[in-house]
């Protein structure tokens, strides 16, 4: 059995996430496909993950990949979180991950309406309430969630969540009817409302989007056609690894890496991986094998790919993840995480380490964060999931 070390899974990263400057991409498209897909749960990730990986990136071209080209598209998926897909992969989703969170968050609703004396038939209400989104928006129409809740009746009910804890409280039903229909791939994020690190979504049908309804593959091809990709990406991972990202079960894994024909490997840790036939071969030489600096913003796929981060990240997930395992900014160096990076009041970008780092990799990490620094142009980008590394009372290495 083939085995690969830590040290060539983190030579992977550099070349195959577009992160070593030698290893960037041409343009936003073909960097969100080396990735499989981007997190998009906050805007700004989406832009950041991509200028990270493209030299003289604009926001306009990545306006234009997602609202004008179209060939980038977000949708609702694994483990419930919103992502950007390339455009010929919607199919494989929406007939595995997304078809299996639409069918959980389907049943979440219906009781969560009952409970709250909406219907007596949270279902039924369920339908209906879609229904006249589908029929408001027949017409090709870009309408912001509030202007749906104005003008289609059934979408002005309120419910109460996570009642007596300190996230819930009365929600208007409105964003979750959105969401279920978006899951479904019925309507879909169009273009945004506001500016780039803010999400004021205007929804539209998917039809009318995307010119056609994207034919949703069947189960099994959908969760083989993402383990492929996602191997492709992130191989070497492990079933673990997988059944995390997919927020699958073990056995839909399991059965993607036979449909792919995986191959089994052996890894540092305790458990083996698993790569594509013939990627189990040490990496070609196609570009020099020199240390590289990176700075990747809050939820970037590369730090959310694995469920096991350690041969990367090591010691530093308290400081680097906030109690829900949501990644903060990240600062890598030699394909490894050493700090994180946060703005002044300014807008300038500046590292916080968490180990030593030698004079080399402190170079490369300042001209990093001057490329940032001069691409937001003074735009300052917040963040709900700041690590405790990125607070301001932390005291760095």
């Amino acid at each position: 059995m083939r085995h690969l070390s830590d040290v060539e899974r983190r030579a992977r990263i550099g070349r195959r996430h577009a992160l070593a400057p030698w290893a960037r991409v041409e343009d936003a498209e073909t960097a969100t496909r080396a990735m499989t897909v981007l997190h998009a749960t906050e805007p700004a990730t989406v832009y950041l993950s991509l200028h990270a990986r493209v030299d003289g990136l604009r926001v306009e071209d990545v306006d234009r990949a997602l609202y004008a080209d179209r060939a980038l598209v977000k949708q609702l998926a694994m483990r419930r979180t919103l992502f950007v897909f390339p455009r010929e992969l919607l199919p494989a989703a929406l007939g595995s991950a997304s078809a299996r969170v639409a069918t959980q968050l389907r049943s979440r609703l219906a009781k969560e309406i009952q409970t709250a004396d909406l219907a007596v038939d949270g279902g039924a209400w369920i339908d209906a309430a879609c229904a006249g989104v589908l029929e408001r928006l027949a017409d090709g129409s870009e309408l912001s969630a509030q202007a749906l809740r104005e003008q289609v009746p059934g979408l002005s009910g309120r419910i109460t969540m996570s009642a007596g804890k300190s996230y819930g409280g009365e929600f208007p039903i409105a964003p979750r009817v959105l969401t279920q229909l978006g899951v479904e791939g019925l309507i879909t994020r169009g273009r945004n409302g506001g500016h780039w690190r803010t999400s004021r979504p205007q929804w539209t049908l998917m039809s009318h989007w995307l010119g056609e309804p994207p034919v949703p593959l069947s189960p099994s091809e959908g969760y083989a056609e993402l383990v492929r990709r996602w191997l492709t990406t992130f191989g070497p991972g492990t079933v673990a690894d997988l059944q995390w990202w997919l927020g699958g079960t073990g056995a839909a894994v399991r059965r993607a890496l036979a449909d792919v024909e995986a191959v089994e490997v052996g890894l540092d840790g305790a458990d083996p991986g698993w790569v594509l036939p013939g990627d189990e071969e040490p990496l070609p030489g196609t570009g020099p094998d020199e240390p590289w600096a990176a700075l990747l913003p809050v939820l970037d796929p590369t730090v959310m790919g694995w469920k096991d981060r350690r041969f990367f990240l090591g010691v530093h997930a308290a400081a680097l993840f906030d109690s829900n395992g949501n990644a903060g900014t990240t600062a890598w160096w030699d394909g490894r995480i050493v700090g994180c990076w946060v703005q002044d009041q300014d807008a300038v970008v500046e590292v916080r380490y968490l180990e030593s780092v030698p004079a080399a990799g402190r170079r490369a990490l300042a001209r990093e964060a001057e490329r940032l620094t001069d691409w937001l142009g003074g735009v300052r980008v917040s963040s709900v999931y700041s690590s405790p590394a990125m607070k301001p009372a932390w005291v760095g290495a």
